[in-house]
Parts: C-alpha cells; sequence; structure tokens
C-alpha cells in the first residue's frame, strides 16, 4: 500500500532527520516504501478517510490553485500545522491559504505544537475545556456555523421580528460536515439551532472510559472500536450500533408507535417529521415548494412541480431555494445539523431529537391547520431528561454542591455509597448508566443492605435487594424527628408565633418513606397517634419499588396492576383503584361514596387541611396564608386575603414567616402529600391517618372523616 501523500511522524520519530529545525513534513517518493518500524500506524492510516487522495474535501479547491485560508486548517495538513504554530507561526490562526495536493497526515495531528491544543473554540464563540487530545480532532470536527450565527444573519437581515417574513437575500446557513464535536457538546457548544426559552442537552456522556474520540474511534482509521461497544451492547458489526437502544430512553420519540428501535431510528422518523413540516410551511407560508438533496450542493432547491421529490432539471445551483423567512432557515438548519452527522445517534442523540422537535413545533405553528404532534416526544423520561428542575436548578452555580449531588448528578450516589457522604459535582444531564450499575458489562447494581433515611431509621428491602437503591434518594429530606428538633430549638408553645421557625420541606418524590411509613417517619407523625408501618400489597403481588415501576423510565408496570385490577388498562386508569375484594369498604372522606378511588378520598382531605390551615393561620398565627405547590418556598403570605396565591405574592421576599409550631407541622404534612403524587398507593392508609390528624391539629373540623386504623388493632 503506497500513497503519494504520505506524510509520517515528525516529533521524536524524525528528530534525527532535521526535521523539526526545517519545518519541514516528511514526504516519500510514490514508490518509496514506509519504514517498517511505522507499518503499523501507516497501513491503518492509509486507508482512512484522512488519506483519501480523491475525496472533495481534499480536490475542492483545484481549480482555485490553492486552498482558501478559511479552509485550509481542516483540508489540508499545512493548513492544520499553520493553525497550531508548527510552521513558526502563531498558533490559533491560519495565516495564508495552503498548497493543494496533501490530505491530513501524521505531522498534522502529531505536530508537537498540537499538544497546545487544551481548549477548543467553536463557531458559537464558546471556549472549552478538558478536552484531552479530543482537541485534535474537535478544532476540525466542529462543524463551521451555530444559533449565534444564523441569529446574526436574521438580525442583520431584520427577519427576528418578523420571523416569518420572506427574504430573497436570506440563503441556507450550512452546518458542514461530520460536526461531531458539536453534537458531543450539544447545548453547551450551540452548534444546532437552540430556540429561546427551550433547555438542551449538554454534553453527552458515556460511562467512564469512553469520553474522548479516540475511546471509540480507531485516530488512524477512523474505524468505531466495535469490540468495545460489544462490552455494554449487544453488536458485532458497525451496522449493529444503529440498533443500540438504551434503556433510560424508552420512549417513543418519533411518534411511529414504536419504543423498541435503535435510538437512530427514531432521529430517522425525527427527520422525516420535519421534513415534512418544512415542506409543509415553504409551500403554505413562505409560498414556494422546498425539496432537499443530501448530497447536492446547496441541499435546498425550489420544488418546481411540486411533485415533492427532487428532479434531475431542479437538481442546480441556480434553482437554489430562495424563499427563507427565519423560521424556516432555522428548520432547514436544524435538518441538515441531523443529516451531516451521521453518528449523532452515538454522540448525542438525546440533543438531536430536541432539536428536530423544536423545529418541527416551530413550524406547525405556523400553518393553518398545525400537524398532530401529541405523539411525539421532545426527551428522555424521569432518570434520564436533561431539562427538569432537578438538574438545571444548578446551572448558574457551575456545580451541584455535596448536600444535593448524590441523587441530582450521575456520579453523586456511586461516591456517596464508597464514602458515606458526597462533595461538590459537576452539574449534570441527568443520570448515567453507572449511576446504578457497578458493572457495565453484567449490570449488576451496587450492593446495598439498607439504607438511612432522614429520621434515622435504617430500612431496607432485603440484603442487597436492588430496590435499596431507589430508597437511597426516594426518601425526602426531612421527617418528624427534623421538624420536632426545629421546633425545640425554637422554644415556643405550640400556638406561638416566632420568627425562629421556617418551612421544612420534605423535598421531592419521598415514596420510600411514604411506602415504609411509621418506620421512616416522614410525615410528620403526631406523639399521641400511632401510625401505619410499611404497606404490602397481596402475597403475589409487586411490593418493591422496580416491581410497580420500570427503573430506568419510571413508568409504571400496567401488567402487574392488571392482575388484580382488571379496570386497569392504561396508566390513567391506576388512579381510579379501589380495593374491592374480600374488604369492608370505609367512606373515609364521608362523602357517602366508598367505593370511589382511594385518590379520591386522600383529594378530600387534602382539601379539608388546606382549608384548616388557611383558618388557622389567619386567626391564630395572624397572617393569611397561601400556597403555590411550584414556587419555593411554597407558603407565602396571602396579603389580599383572598385565599390564592396570586402572581405578585409569589416571591420569596412574601414568604410566610409568622409560624406557630402547630402550624408548620401541619404545612409540612400538606406539602408531604402534595410531593408524593403516588401517596394513594404508595401507602394511602398512612397518608390518610396524616392529614386526619394534621386537620384536628390545627382545627379543622374531622366529625364527618373517619380515620383508619391502624393495622393489627
Amino acid at each position: 500500500m503506497k500513497k503519494s501523500y504520505l506524510i509520517l511522524f515528525i516529533g521524536v520519530l524524525c528528530m534525527t532527520a532535521g526535521l523539526l529545525l526545517l519545518n519541514q513534513p516528511l514526504v516519500f517518493a510514490q514508490d518509496a516504501e514506509e519504514p517498517p518500524y511505522l507499518a503499523e500506524y501507516y497501513n491503518a492510516w492509509v486507508e482512512s478517510p484522512h488519506a483519501d487522495t480523491t475525496a472533495e474535501a481534499f480536490n475542492h479547491w483545484n481549480s482555485d490553485g490553492e486552498i482558501d485560508a478559511n479552509c485550509a486548517k481542516c483540508h489540508s495538513t499545512p493548513g492544520y500545522r499553520d493553525f497550531v504554530g508548527a510552521d513558526g507561526t502563531e498558533f490559533g490562526s491560519v495565516e495564508g491559504p495552503a498548497p493543494l495536493g496533501t490530505v491530513i497526515t501524521c505531522d498534522a495531528c502529531h505536530a508537537p505544537t498540537a499538544a497546545q491544543l487544551t481548549t477548543v473554540v467553536f463557531p458559537s464563540g464558546v471556549e472549552l475545556g478538558d478536552t484531552g487530545d479530543s482537541a485534535r480532532c474537535m478544532v476540525c470536527h466542529q462543524g463551521r456555523a451555530s444559533t449565534d450565527s444564523v441569529n446574526a444573519r436574521l438580525q442583520e437581515l431584520g427577519l427576528v421580528e418578523n420571523p416569518n417574513q420572506v427574504s430573497p437575500d436570506l440563503r441556507f446557513i450550512n452546518i458542514h460536515y461530520y460536526a461531531a464535536a458539536a453534537t458531543l457538546y450539544g447545548g453547551a457548544a450551540r452548534g444546532g439551532y437552540q430556540y429561546d426559552g427551550q433547555v438542551y442537552m449538554g454534553r453527552n456522556l458515556h460511562v467512564e472510559g469512553f469520553e474522548a474520540c479516540a475511546d471509540c474511534h480507531n485516530p488512524h482509521t477512523l474505524e468505531v472500536k466495535v469490540d468495545a461497544c460489544s462490552t455494554c451492547h449487544d453488536v458485532e458489526s458497525v451496522e449493529d450500533l444503529r440498533d443500540i437502544r438504551m434503556d433510560g430512553s424508552n420512549i417513543d420519540f418519533d411518534g411511529d408507535g414504536d419504543d423498541g428501535e435503535g435510538i437512530a431510528g427514531e432521529i430517522e422518523g425525527m427527520q422525516e417529521v420535519l421534513l415534512a413540516a418544512i415542506q409543509a410551511y415553504a409551500a403554505e407560508v413562505s409560498g414556494t415548494a422546498i425539496v432537499y438533496d443530501a448530497l447536492s450542493y446547496p441541499y435546498w432547491f425550489i420544488d418546481t412541480n411540486g411533485n415533492g421529490e427532487l428532479d434531475d432539471d431542479e437538481k442546480t445551483p441556480a434553482n437554489g431555494y430562495n424563499a427563507f423567512t427565519a423560521n424556516l432557515e432555522r428548520a432547514v438548519y436544524n435538518y441538515q445539523v441531523s443529516v451531516k452527522d451521521p453518528g449523532a445517534y452515538a454522540h448525542n442523540p438525546q440533543y438531536v431529537i430536541e432539536l428536530l422537535y423544536d423545529s418541527t413545533a416551530s413550524l406547525s405553528a405556523e400553518l393553518a391547520q398545525p400537524l398532530d404532534l401529541a405523539e411525539l416526544n421532545r426527551d428522555a423520561p424521569m432518570h434520564f431528561n436533561p431539562t427538569v428542575e432537578a438538574f438545571r436548578h444548578w446551572d448558574a452555580d457551575g456545580e451541584v454542591p455535596g448536600d444535593c449531588a448524590r441523587c441530582h448528578t450521575a456520579a453523586g450516589l456511586p461516591v456517596f455509597l464508597k464514602n458515606g457522604v458526597n462533595i461538590a459535582e459537576p452539574v449534570a444531564y441527568g443520570l448515567s448508566c453507572s449511576t446504578c450499575h457497578d458493572d457495565l458489562a453484567e449490570f449488576t447494581v451496587y450492593p446495598v443492605n439498607d439504607v438511612s433515611f432522614p429520621s434515622g431509621a435504617r430500612l431496607s428491602f432485603g440484603e442487597e435487594d436492588e430496590n435499596n437503591l431507589c430508597l437511597a434518594c426516594h426518601q425526602g429530606r426531612e421527617s418528624t424527628v427534623s421538624v420536632n428538633r426545629a421546633i425545640s430549638a425554637a422554644g415556643v408553645g405550640d400556638d406561638e408565633v416566632t420568627d425562629k421557625l421556617t418551612f421544612r420541606n420534605v423535598h421531592y418524590f419521598a415514596a420510600g418513606a411514604s411506602l415504609f411509613g411509621s418506620e421512616a417517619q416522614g410525615a410528620y407523625q403526631y406523639a399521641d397517634r400511632e401510625y401505619n408501618g410499611r404497606n404490602l400489597h397481596a402475597e403475589d403481588a409487586p411490593n418493591t419499588c422496580t416491581g410497580c415501576h420500570r427503573q430506568h423510565d419510571g413508568t409504571i408496570r400496567l401488567n402487574q396492576c392488571e392482575d388484580c385490577h382488571r379496570e386497569v388498562e392504561e396508566a390513567e386508569d391506576v388512579l381510579l383503584i379501589r380495593v374491592t375484594e374480600d374488604v369492608e369498604l370505609v367512606d373515609y372522606d364521608g362523602d357517602g361514596s366508598a367505593d370511589e378511588p382511594i385518590r379520591d378520598e386522600i383529594g378530600t382531605l387534602e382539601e379539608a387541611l388546606f382549608a384548616a390551615i388557611q383558618a388557622y393561620a389567619a386567626s391564630t398565627a395572624g397572617t393569611p396564608i397561601a400556597y403555590d405547590a411550584h414556587a419555593y418556598p411554597y407558603w407565602f403570605a396571602d396579603t389580599n386575603a383572598n385565599g390564592v396565591a396570586d402572581p405578585d405574592e409569589v416571591n420569596f421576599g412574601n414568604r410566610y414567616v409568622t409560624w406557630t409550631p402547630t402550624l408548620l407541622r401541619a404545612a409540612y404534612n400538606y406539602q408531604y402529600a402534595q410531593k408524593d403524587p403516588g401517596d394513594f398507593a404508595h401507602n394511602p392508609h398512612y397518608i390518610l391517618q396524616v392529614l386526619y390528624d394534621s386537620i384536628e391539629a390545627v382545627g379543622g373540623d374531622v366529625s364527618a372523616y373517619t380515620r383508619p386504623p391502624v393495622k393489627g388493632e
């Protein structure tokens, strides 16, 4: 195997030839044999795309006689060496055009000065560090456009305020090709067009050991290391990679009814949906039909006969599409982003799906008859949704503090299990496989015998039961013990107002605390009352977290419910469950219906507790109170005493401050019930007991209600 453009290693291997001093590449004549000590690397490189002397990437400028300086960095070895200062010029820029006749050879990436590439500046202007040796790849595989450059052009043409106005001066803006780094870093690099008000997946992190370009690709052949992929995925060939689907992404993104196809298939489905939206918008809003061809510049053409296909006579630069609006430009840009990174399904599938979804939604909103997007999904579910507050809360801070890192970062739980404590962690975009799995070949989970709850209780589903991992986070952050500690420190009577008390928030989705009831003491348990402990379904029914929920997406295993609850056919039916067989029904809320869903029984007592809290706050604490479940710190002064939290009242400066111990206990329990939306299944009688006691404690009338008896009474 011989190549006329073979340029081999400089650096240490070439120092004896004095090439470094001369700043000249090592060039072999066409008939020269490769040195045997470099044969392995030469043979790997010579068949790679970087060595393809026939490729358009290295021949596009032949008629010009030289490679333009704006292109030379990535399309010639002299240009790359110029960029890294290996030719004696300034590091980080290309001073002039490069000569024709080279490909990307060894002494481009292995130039000694290339080691200075420790950060990468993307077309958006964002500079990202911690890139290691991957920076040598990323300076070229980053594209040439971004959210920022698209916005700049739209602003220049005055289209931002008129996004549906056709501009004859607006042409297609192309991301360029193989922008893998821009895809990999997602929202951090802004390589795709990111719509205002939306949250986008940041850098996509595989598991440890698969974070750099060369971890997944052979740096010389550029081929994917399929053998390395097979340690976690059932793959034998590159083609098999397209069938990979992580358990954490089990949702039907493209709305085709198949949530088990490879994630590459979901992206392709979303591309089809977006292309249909582009064509519908172009015809209806822009007034000129549009067609696309991934292999023909400028890619988007006027569909002169309106048949939806690119005919041969339409495939010419002169017929390039010329009726772009701002909305259309953004969408076609994102479509191209998804097409021109053929490995996007591995680099950052979530980011690309978000771009495709947002582009589709933006165009659909402008159609006289918007597209039906009800079956499409933008984000991964639950633990792997990068947009939710659980992972975005600390974006402005740049890190997640140690007391939150256990449950709100990908690495936090393993650190806690190993050390019993957490330190600050980088902001995360969801959990990862290694959050719960200690072996990514066998997919075993970290062994946990029992879990410490905020009350101090150590609870367990059984020795090394995998469900104990769920309890580590789904336990809340407060308890009867911590509320009592705060009240004791305030040193006041039950109905005395004090500024030494603030609201104690149990936190969110404390399902484990609910499930274990009085054993966990997650809700506030009044000292003179007894409460149910762990809730157990029937003997043969599921009684653990993963027995009822799919652990990756959090959805309910309806087949488990259907065995006993015949009325359950879809997820919404779970809300209607009321145990009826072999059970004497009790009308707990006194509304005359003993067979209504248990969730409705709980709902009535929640409403009664809220009313009792408001009455107590006004009459005893002396300040009317209002509540907003979605705004910290949830309880606010009801300044106009209208019973609701108005927008001007929902702010931290208006937080409720006239607490008494009695009011704090009841408000804590009301929040507890709100923040475990599955309490009706986790432990309904425990929740009813807590609500009943709280109503009574703040002076509410419980005469119409029935308190569930404690098991065994």
